[in-house]
């Protein structure tokens, strides 16, 4: 069954970036040192005086350094923008390839658009490292998933292994595959990355380097997106894994995290090649009836939620389906400048649900 995809223009203008980190482009390939205050606070002649100026330590991705000592350490990191949105120049109706119609609430508003907070650090072994957060969309998320207060635990056995469980993106794609929850200042992932990649969850990952170059990272989670999702709504059937293969043929590295854009300012040309695949065992997780941000993962090109009641026909409802995905992609980056390139696909199958019979497909690709 074929959909025709919709477009839809929005009109965003970033009036304020306001970020405790520094950009990416104070970034050297490879650096995220957590290092040390008690030498500037050391420098002080004086700790009678106002140390204000002197205590603890700033490292670019890592933040201040609010504690540091023999059994363990602790970073604070702080990202925040302002945003302006106008959408009075959209359609105020909206009909998807089904004949159904929808009235937009338009928007022109100001909002304290992202802020996060991160805790990150070591305890009694460097090899063993936490990050908690705390981070809210405000008002463009579900009031259920507005605020998310998360993180993981990692241990790294060595180069080639490192344990972590919590909650982390999928490595479904090149935008999740490692960045979360180090976010772009501004999200700028498009459209088509959002469309296709999978979310966030808890569960266990491994990563680590295979070879010279060639590294892998893999996870296992609850589903495609836990966000707005309590545990009574989960099967109880742990089916959703996530795997990537990635390989920098020339230098070793892509900068940090494979960040878009050659901020790094390469002087020998970076390239990079990765390959993607996810699995899922999707339902409907209670919430059949709801359009909101709770339920996005899988939707079909116009937009509408693939478990809504009565999508395909009257009394024809799919609760059950199955995820598949493949992403892969290419990255250059020479002198201040980058190329980048990803090929998606995408398949829905395994439909469970009330008198599927009745469907003309048992397969939708994308």
């Amino acid at each position: 069954m074929k959909h025709a995809s919709t477009h839809t223009a929005l009109c965003s203008v970033i009036l304020l970036i306001c970020s405790v980190s520094i950009a990416a482009a104070q970034f050297k390939p490879g650096d995220l040192k957590l290092t040390s205050g008690r030498s500037a606070l050391a420098q002080s002649e004086d700790h009678g005086k106002d140390t204000s100026k002197t205590f603890g330590t700033y490292t670019p991705g890592a933040g201040f350094t609010v504690a540091d000592t023999k059994n363990g350490s602790m970073n604070l990191r702080i990202v925040t923008y302002i945003r302006y949105l106008n959408q009075q120049l959209l359609d105020d109706k909206y009909v998807n390839n089904f004949g159904d119609t929808s009235t937009l609430r338009r928007r022109s508003d100001i909002q304290i658009n992202k802020v996060t907070i991160y805790l990150l650090g070591w305890l009694l072994d460097e090899k063993f490292r936490y990050l908690f957060y705390v981070w809210t969309n405000n008002t463009a998320q579900g009031q259920s998933s507005q605020v998310v207060v998360a993180g993981y635990l990692s241990y790294k056995f060595s180069d080639y292994f490192r344990l972590a469980g919590g909650i982390n993106a999928l490595p479904g794609t090149r935008s999740v595959e490692g960045n979360f929850p180090y976010w772009h200042s501004v999200d700028s992932r498009v459209i088509t990355d959002e469309f296709f990649r999978p979310s966030y969850t808890s569960g266990f990952w491994i990563d680590g380097q295979l070879a010279k170059g060639l590294f892998y990272h893999g996870m296992i989670g609850n589903n495609l997106s836990q966000l707005g999702i309590d545990a009574g709504q989960l099967d109880a059937n742990i089916s959703t894994f996530s795997l990537a293969l990635k390989w920098y043929p020339t230098t070793g590295e892509f900068g940090k995290n494979s960040s878009y854009g050659d901020f790094e300012d390469h002087k020998e040309l970076a390239t990079r090649i990765a390959g993607h695949f996810t699995g899922s065992n999707e339902d409907e997780e209670s919430q059949s009836n709801s359009d909101a941000f709770d339920n996005t993962q899988l939707r079909l090109s116009d937009g509408s939620l693939l478990f809504k009641p009565n999508l395909f026909g009257q009394g024809i409802n799919i609760k059950k389906a199955q995820y598949m995905m493949m992403n892969f992609d290419i990255g250059l980056k020479y002198s201040g400048f980058s190329f980048d390139a990803g090929y998606y696909y995408r398949w829905l199958n395994n439909f469970g649900g009330d008198n599927l019979q009745l469907l003309d497909f048992d397969r939708i690709e994308r």
